[in-house]
């Protein structure tokens, strides 16, 4: 039976709900058709949670991973903790770091079941497990569960490691370096993971400080499991710098743009600031994708999310690292960083090599589907506010010649929650967690990040009715009709 074509039959009917999205045996997404479904899911209903054919991987186990989770409880008789299973012995060894320096009174072990070190831990280890494995993105992913359990092949070395070089080669070209400062990771949290592991060797004892309202883990993960991470919403200069002078953080952190509110950080000037004053910079540039911006001549590492725009595919987790030439720490954290907690996964290298090399054709589409739907919602009655990159003056600075703004935008409605609810619900289209995917997905995506930090989130200005679209390759006339339609439900 040939996969769900997604751009001409999405998931959004209420008997969608859990479908795989992409219909992959490898999905990072999964169908939440209605309101009441990204609720239910957050308020952990058991019925919903049933109906999960896949789930994004961090938040939670995939299918095959969950197997080997489970074999990992049973043989090792830890009936009322967790398994989490991890591709080295180096990634199983700091998320056990984590949970004994977050739980001290833990017990936690490592056992290596079917290949993959698994860390077991006793009940009150469970929560330091759970936040490690969503915050760092070290987890092993569903290709190698699947070679573990003899479900796929294990792939030929001599294939992962041309497909890797291949990968090095075409991102160094993107970001014009040496493809010897360029990382492959097994997610981009993976990537920000190790980033922080070399600042905090460099700048020790220090919390990092994060600029503009981020993504949930690009601010949970240096402030759960490194050194803690200050949010500063303001963007005036004279402001930043006596931030700067008075905390002296280990690190800068921005992203380019934010998300959910796609705006961006004055990069260049931000960069001189910190550098001034020895401070590093460290920038996400997933949302806006390095083919469309230079980030690198600014910030000292790059990291960036390619499960999104660069495979497109929605079925393949992967994450890189760049170190810029023109850092003033570049042989120390070229240094630091020689080592990796985990390399991406051989089958995730393969596929993700194959699923990139139209990545310079695609995502100019995308850009063009996404500025035509922003530009038709904010002159839409009902929309109050859209937010895109191309409003943002920042963004611009960093654009390549020809470039655009990405895939990603948000809205607000002018009735609000009630409004939101409804516009969901009978849009047209696939609508779950993630982005960049070839086909349109929708989320509400504060209730799905900040579900229990909602009144935070809206004092951040981050409204919980906001609807964020990542656009596909679908016909935009078609694209636009089906929102039109939700409009008038």
């Amino acid at each position: 039976m040939s996969p769900r074509d997604l751009l001409q039959d999405p998931c959004w009917h209420a008997d969608d709900l859990g479908k795989a999205l992409p219909d992959s045996p490898h999905a990072v997404s999964v169908a939440l058709p209605r309101w009441q479904d990204v609720v239910a899911y957050e308020e952990k209903d058991p019925a919903c949670l049933k109906a999960l054919q896949a789930i994004y991987p961090r938040f939670g186990f995939h299918p095959l991973v969950a197997e080997i989770a489970q074999k990992a409880r049973e043989e090792h008789g830890c009936a009322d903790g967790s398994a989490w299973p991890y591709p080295t012995a180096a990634a199983a060894e700091r998320a056990r770091f984590h949970c004994q320096r977050s739980e001290p009174m833990a017990k936690t072990t490592i056992k290596t079941v079917l290949g993959l070190p698994c860390l077991l831990t006793d009940a009150k280890g469970c929560s330091a497990a759970k936040a490690f494995w969503q915050h760092s993105g070290l987890g092993a992913s569903s290709r190698q569960a699947a070679s573990a359990l003899g479900q796929e092949p294990f792939p030929s070395l001599q294939a992962s490691a041309a497909a890797q070089t291949l990968l090095k080669q075409r991102l160094a070209e993107i970001y014009g370096c040496d493809s010897e400062l360029v990382q492959l990771h097994p997610s981009g949290m993976a990537a920000l993971t190790k980033a922080l592991q070399a600042i905090t060797a460099l700048r020790p004892g220090k919390p990092c400080l994060q600029l503009g309202f981020p993504y949930v883990d690009v601010l949970k993960l240096p402030e759960v499991v490194f050194e803690g991470c200050d949010l500063l919403l303001t963007t005036e200069l004279n402001r930043l710098a006596l931030e700067f002078d008075r905390r002296q953080p280990a690190a800068v952190i921005v992203e380019l743009p934010s998300n959910p509110m796609l705006q961006c950080v004055d990069l260049p000037a931000v960069a001189r600031l910190a550098k001034a004053r020895g401070i590093p910079v460290i920038a996400d540039d997933t949302i806006g994708s390095p083919l469309n911006l230079d980030a690198l001549p600014h910030a000292d590492l790059v990291f960036s999310s390619l499960t999104k725009s660069f495979a497109g595919r929605g079925d393949i987790l992967a994450g890189s690292l760049v170190v810029s030439p023109n850092s003033r720490w570049r042989e120390e954290l070229s240094r630091e960083l020689s080592t990796a907690l985990a390399p991406l996964g051989d089958a995730d290298a393969i596929a993700l090599e194959q699923a990139s090399r139209d990545v310079a054709q695609r995502l100019p589409q995308l850009n063009n589907a996404c500025q035509r739907l922003a530009d038709k919602l904010a002159s839409h009655p009902a929309v109050t506010r859209v937010h895109h990159p191309g409003q943002c003056a920042n963004f611009q600075a960093l654009m390549r010649p020809g470039a655009g703004h990405g895939c990603l935008l948000s809205f607000e409605l002018s009735g609000g929650v009630a409004q939101a609810k409804r516009v969901y619900d009978a849009l047209q289209v696939c609508k779950g967690p993630s982005l960049g995917t070839s086909f349109t997905l929708v989320c509400p995506y504060v209730l799905l990040a900040h579900y229990n930090e909602l009144s935070w989130a809206e004092s951040c200005g981050v409204p919980s009715h906001l609807l964020r679209v990542s656009v596909g390759l679908e016909d935009p006339d078609t694209l636009w009709q089906r929102f039109e339609m939700a409009f008038k439900a």
